[in-house]
Parts: C-alpha cells; structure tokens; sequence
C-alpha cells in the first residue's frame, strides 16, 4: 500500500508542480554558474548508494558534507539558495527518487556517503531497512537541529511504528513546518 500511495502521491504533484519545478530550474541557471541540479550520493534501503538530485542550493565547489559541517554555511549559498532552503523547493526533484522507487515520501532522511556515524548508528539499530523518505519523524521533530544520536532515536521510533495513519501525519506535518519555515538553515 505504501508503494502505490508513493507512486500516486509523486504522479500527482509532478503534475500539479511541473511549472514550478521548471520555474525553479531557471532560476537556479540564472542566478549562479553552473547545473540547475546538483547530483549527491546518498545511502537507501540496506546501505545501497543511490544519487539524489536536488536543485543546487550551494556554489560549484562546496565541499560535499552535511551543512553543519561547513565553518561558514552561509557563504557557500547561491544569491537564491537560502530561498530555496527556506521553502524546502530544493527538494522537488527528489520526486524522481519515489518514482523509481529508491525514496519514499516518508522515511529517515537519506545519509550522505560520507556520513559515517549515522550511517553506523542506523545500521546498528536496523533503520538502514527502511527507504529513505523525502521527509520523516526526524524531520519534524527538529530537521537540521537535532544531533545524530537524537535523530537516529527518531528513526528507530518511526522503525518501530510507522503506519499508513502516521505517514499522513508526518506529510502534514511536513507541509506545516515548510510553511513556517521552522527548522531550517537559512
């Protein structure tokens, strides 16, 4: 059931997002060098690396670590990538992710390839069989703020009771904390 509410969910708001996504795009090449989607490999389902496009946020150059790892995150932005953060629009190609069924609308957050700790953590506690979700329990309970024991902690509490009604739940939430703008670098 999860499988098809994804694929109807994603078919759907591509439809409904196609302009906006392709707006976006265009902003994104009008606004800084280079490509309008940044390509990073992320960890799925049982630790397999996958590549996850989101619309680039950050110069060409930065390195490829989480956003908290970086000395100054504000001075690798691009003029609109604060905007693109703020408003989560960044994260609309990640539709693709879902289509193909790497993703899934919830689910822990993919780790990046590097995050090795996380990574660890999630294996340790069998979070990594679970798909990663374009958002999740972690998310709106404190997004970027939390710590990584304290978002794995989230993870494994979704682990152990996600359901169809939760899910929904988490996707309104979501919409919520994206309109408020709550949790998120600026």
């Amino acid at each position: 059931m999860k499988r098809a509410f994804d694929l109807i969910l994603a078919t759907v708001a591509l439809m409904v997002l196609l302009l906006p996504i392709i707006l976006v795009a265009l902003l994104v090449r009008l606004t800084s060098e280079g490509p309008a989607l940044y390509w990073s490999d992320r960890v799925g389902r049982d630790n397999q690396i996958f590549k996850m496009p989101k619309f680039r946020s950050m110069k060409i150059g930065t390195p490829a670590v989480a956003t908290h790892l970086l000395t100054d995150p504000a001075s690798y932005l691009t003029p609109i990538g604060s905007f693109l953060r703020k408003s989560s629009l960044d994260e609309l190609p990640q539709l693709w992710n879902i289509l193909k069924g790497e993703m899934s609308f919830v689910g822990p957050r993919p780790a990046l390839f590097n995050q090795h700790d996380l990574i660890d953590l999630r294996t340790r506690s069998g979070v990594h069989r679970l798909l990663p979700g374009l958002t999740g329990w972690a998310q709106i309970n404190g997004r970027d703020e939390l710590p990584i024991p304290q978002k794995v902690a989230f993870d494994i509490e979704y682990l152990r009771s996600h359901s169809f009604g939760m899910d929904l739940k988490i996707i309104v939430l979501t919409a919520w904390k994206v309109l408020k703008s709550d949790s998120v670098m600026h």
